[in-house]
This record gives C-alpha cells, structure tokens and sequence, in this order.
C-alpha cells in the first residue's frame, strides 16, 4: 500500500489489519482500502486522487474550530477549547437558545439530557449531554420466545402481538419480569420470501406482518409457511383498512398527524414498494430518492396508499402499547425485551430515506473464524461513521427511540461494532477489513435514549471482542451477554465456569435464537444439520460430536445431574448476573433451534412454532415449574 493511501485509510478510521481468533494478524491490502474508501465516498482510485483525497480531509479538519462531537455529562458544566475566538450559539434539543462569546475557552452551562447543536464560527457540531452511567438494574428473571412461533400448528399461520399480549400477561402472573422476543423492525410486505427478522427494512418502524385481524387464515402445516400466511395477513389488512369506523379514522389521523415525517417517508417507500418491488436500488431512476420530483408525484397520486401503510404502522403501534400496558398490569419490571438487528437492507426503507447515512459497495459481516473459515457476509448496509458525525447521530438516536417505545429491556445485538464494524466489499475477491466507529459518542447516544425510558441496555459482547470495549460498556452501565455454552476456562479440555464466576453486570442465558437448544446441543442436533447441509463432511461432523460429548459431561459436572431443563435453570438462577432469560424452546423441551446462522432456505430459519398455544404458555405445568424454581433463586420484582 502507497503511504499517500495508507494515510488515507487511516483518517478514514480504516484499520491496518486485525488479529484474528488464531492470534495471527491479517493486513488491509490496497484492493480493500480503495474499496472501503470508496463506500465512504472518499476518491482513492489511484495514487494521486488518493493524495488530492487526503489533502482535502486536512484541509477540512483545520477548518474546524471544534470536534465534530463532545460528549458531556448531562446536568454538569464543561468546558472546550476552539482553536480560536468567536462568537457561538447552542441550540438545546427541546429548541432553547444559548448564546456567548469565546475565547480560547468556551464554558457551557450544565446542560439537560440531550443532543444539542452548537454553532461556532461557521462550524456545526453536536454536545452529547449523557448521564455518566446507567444505574444497575436488580436481579430479575424473564423468559425468551420466538413471536413468529407463539401460534400452534392446531391454530395455524404465525404468531401476532395479540398472542405477545397474551404471553405477555401470562408469564408476568408467574413472576418473569420481561419477555423477549425476536426484533420486530419493518419487514418487506412486497416480498413474502424475506422474513428474517434480522434483515429488516427499517429499524425505525414496525413489522406489520404480526398485528392481529381477523379473517388471516393462515397454513396448518408442520412450519410455518410464509408464502401462505403473509399474503392471507395482508388481504385481511387491506379489509381491515377499508371497513375502519369514522372513530378509528379520526384516532389514526390524530395520531399520524403527531408522528412526523419519519413515517411519511416510511409509508410513500412502500407505497413504491408495490408500484416497483421490494427493493429500491431495482426501481426505475427516478424513483430511487426521496426527494425526486417522480416521487412527489407519485404520493400525491396515491395518496390512498400512502394512508394505508401508515395506518399499519398505527395499528402496529397501537397494539404494541396493548402489550406494555399487559406486563405493568402484571407488575412486570420491564415488560418487552426487544433485540436490536445490528444492520438494515441496503434495499429496504431505511436506505432509501436516508441514504447519505449508509455505505453504499459493502457489507456488515464478521471476519473469518473457526465457525466460518472464509468470514461471513451478512446482507447489511453499514452506517458511515463520518455522516453519522456530521449528522448529529440522529440516524442512530432514532433507531434506539423506536425500541424504548415499547420496551424498558433492550439487546444491541454485536455491539462490537460500536468499536469496530467489518466492511466487507460487495466485489468478489476482496477481503473485508474493520472500519473504526465512533464509540464513545455511540455509547452516549444510548445513554441517553434509554435514560429518557428509563430502560436497561444488554450489549451482544460475544466473539473476538475488541480490547477495552467491555469495560466501556460497563463503565456506561451496560451489560454483557453470558452465554453459559461458551463461558469456559478452556476448550481443551472443556472446562466450564461455575455459576460464582459468571459476571454480575451481565444477562445469563444458555443459548441465543442463533445457537442450539438445550436438548439439541445434548443430542448434536446443530452438528447433524450442518452435516446435513453439506457445512461438514462425516469425519468432521464424528470429531464434532466427540468434541461435543467432551462438551455435554463437563458443563454437566458443574451443572449437577446436568440433564434435565430445570437442573440447567437452576444453574443459571444460582449466577451472579443480574439479569437471568430462559429459553421457552429450553422449557418446553424442543430440539430444533430457531436459525441456523449461514443459511438461508437450508434450515427452516424463523419457522418454527412452539408447541403450546401463547394462551396456556403460562399454565403449562414445565412452565409454572419454571417460574416457581426462578422465584425461589431471586426476587420477584425487586
């Protein structure tokens, strides 16, 4: 690599190369660097543009009086230090103005809560006005289940969020002080084949596909079709919309006319969606920005359409605030705890609404590793890490605002990429690199948001974690992820941690949606799909599930018995952590998990219902068993 492009990657925020699971270290060559660069929209196609690049960053910078970002604590005066006198104005969140004059020194005031725009010399930057650190929550127990999956084959079709309420209320009578779920960020109603929950369209909206209407007769088979199931939900919508009472229509507009124009850009791109298909980088030219005059057009012809989905999103809502006040009437602590998808579409809603925001030529992914030799490209646009600065991390604030809506208990799910996100060109050949993010200043933006909800935030800190990033999470009051599978002191022989030794700051569970069940990682049921799949040949898989019988009797050993699902809950009860999930597939004794990460049509991903309807989840006696073992190891509602 040139030192002109080396030293363009690098004020990029692009890594010279990363230590991998092996401990040996893989460079950025120049192919990556010019690739990833280009996604910023930085001209490094050869030596010389790469220079010109560079001069014109410095250039930039010296411009600048003040860092594009502050973070302050909120309530507390601070200080900065422009680089040189001039006259400012800070333009408080809630629309309050604060003026004054600098000199080398520029005092602020204790601010509130907040993002805030400060004015300095023809220079615009954001204060984060964040508390320090989010308080402790007590020790609290909840239960995970997959929303898609709360419907019976008996019942037919998937889960809705009357059958969450349902669940919701249930579990809360037996002490559980959440309920997770799956994420339920906007989906693709124009393309039924597309229903990972992780590979939403918007972040910043809701899945419409799980409201509740009658007269959606969904499939009765042995998985969930969605072929079947979403089209038949999305015909009874469209009935619903048109037979809706004048007291309906009159609460909608009241609402729609308060939500802003968010939700009006949201509902003219699925409006689009219909016209054009699912996915906008497919739509004619002119129909590909929001701002195009075809697209003004276009909304002022089907302005009917427009309405439609945007009173989904208030039917969405609506019923979403059904189920919040179901956990408080049950005195539940936090009620929903929702997932946070690490990335979006680079085809969906949020890409196109804001398409400044998003690299553009690459995708999030992960690099390689014992799981995936060749590293893992996961289909999601990335966040600029430059724009999201010059943006005041607005994108981001409202992405975290749109799950404290409803929930009081949030996962961000690879929270490791509030440190470092891996880029992985789109062009074949081309290795992935990681792109440096802005961690201080994404750690105070979700301060900020959940201290306004008064919410608890669980970072996913799991796989090659950077070095100091937990203890940055701990020090904003955020908790890791213990994951009993691999909480161990050795894989060679496993050796695995005894309840004493889990952290405290932390939420203890045995698995995720993406890992075994408990009775499937006993019996090798992942080994056996990924032999099945053509993942692992049959030597392979047979040292696998020697690994894994080796695997079985250690965490037994510190488990107890070790065999059934309540001698694993009571493992797990015994923890330090504060906050203890199980498993509803765990309880109900299930072998097949939800998703099979690296798949896509090979495995039956997000399809699998549970096998007892969401109404009587509660009074299943493994379930009040459950409860009642979780009771006695730590407070109800303390």
């Amino acid at each position: 690599m040139t030192p002109s492009l080396a030293a363009l990657a690098e004020a990029a925020g692009i890594t010279t190369g990363y230590h991998d699971l092996t401990g040996a270290f893989r460079p950025t060559g120049p192919e990556t660097a010019r690739a990833l660069l280009s996604a910023m929209g930085l001209e490094a196609g050869n030596d010389r543009s790469a220079t010109e690049t560079l001069n014109a960053l410095r250039a930039e910078e010296a411009r600048q009086p003040l860092p594009l970002w502050t973070v302050t604590v909120a309530d507390v005066p601070a200080r900065l230090h422009p680089r040189w006198a001039g006259d400012w104005a800070l333009t408080l969140e809630d629309g309050g103005l604060i003026e004054g004059h600098a000199d080398g020194i520029l005092d602020l005031p204790a601010l509130p809560l907040g993002r805030h725009r400060l004015d300095f010399a023809g220079q615009t930057s954001t204060i984060l006005s964040a508390p320090d650190r989010l308080p402790m929550p007590p020790r609290a127990w909840g239960m995970m289940v997959p929303l898609y999956g709360l419907r019976t084959e008996a019942e037919g079709g998937f889960g809705d969020y009357r059958d969450l309420g349902r669940a919701v209320a249930g579990l809360g009578a037996l002490g559980a002080s959440f309920v997770g779920i799956n994420p339920i960020h906007a989906g693709f109603p124009a393309d039924p084949g597309n229903f990972s929950p992780y590979a939403p369209s918007s972040r910043q909206r809701l899945n419409v596909a799980h409201i509740a209407v009658d007269g959606a007769n969904g499939s009765c088979a042995p998985l969930i079709d969605y072929a079947i199931d979403l089209p038949a939900k999305y015909a009874a919508l469209e009935a619903a919309y048109a037979a809706r009472s004048d007291t309906d229509s009159g609460a909608f507009s009241a609402w729609r006319s308060m939500t802003g124009p968010g939700l009006e850009r949201f509902a003219l791109h699925q409006a689009l969606s219909e016209a054009f298909g699912a996915y906008w980088p497919d739509w004619p030219e002119a129909y590909r920005r929001p701002d195009s005059p075809e697209v003004a057009a276009f909304a002022a012809a089907h302005a009917d359409r427009v309405g439609y989905h945007a009173w989904l999103q208030f039917m969405a809502e609506t019923q979403l605030g059904e189920v919040r006040a179901a956990a408080e009437a049950t005195g539940m602590r936090y009620g929903l705890y929702l997932d946070l998808a690490v990335g979006t579409h680079p085809g969906g809603a949020e890409t196109w609404g804001e398409p400044q925001s998003f690299a553009r030529g690459v995708s999030l992914g992960a690099p390689p590793d014992a799981f995936a030799p060749n590293g893992q490209s996961w289909g999601l646009a990335p966040l600029d890490p430059r724009q999201l600065a010059r943006t005041g991390f607005a994108t981001l604030a409202e992405v975290l605002r749109a799950q404290f809506q409803f929930a009081k208990l949030l996962r961000i799910d690879h929270i490791l990429g509030f440190e470092r996100a891996f880029w992985v060109p789109e062009e074949k050949g081309i290795a992935g690199a990681y792109v440096t993010m802005p961690r201080a200043a994404m750690l105070a933006v979700t301060r900020i948001e959940a201290a306004r909800a008064g919410a608890t935030v669980i970072g996913e800190d799991l796989g090659n974690v950077p070095d100091g990033l937990r203890g940055d999470l701990a020090a904003s009051g955020i908790l890791g992820c213990r994951v009993a599978m691999f909480e161990r002191w050795s894989d060679f022989p496993p050796h695995f941690r005894a309840a004493k030794d889990y952290d405290e700051n932390a939420l203890a569970a045995f698995g995720s949606h993406d890992l075994a069940t408990w009775a499937g990682w006993r019996e090798g049921r992942d080994i056996a799909w990924w032999e099945r799949i053509g993942h692992m040949d049959a030597a392979a898989s047979l040292d696998a599930r020697a690994r894994r019988d080796a695997e079985v009797a250690a965490l037994g050993a510190e488990i107890g018995t070790g065999t059934r699902p309540d001698d694993l809950h009571a493992f797990l009860g015994r923890s330090r952590s504060r906050l203890v999930a199980v498993q509803a597939e765990d309880v109900l004794e299930l072998a097949e998990q939800p998703n099979l990460p690296g798949t896509v049509f090979e495995h039956p991903n997000w399809r699998r219902r549970l096998s007892v309807p969401a109404a009587d989840l509660a009074s299943d006696p493994r379930v009040v068993a459950t409860a009642a073992l979780m009771r006695d190891l730590r407070p109800r509602h303390d």
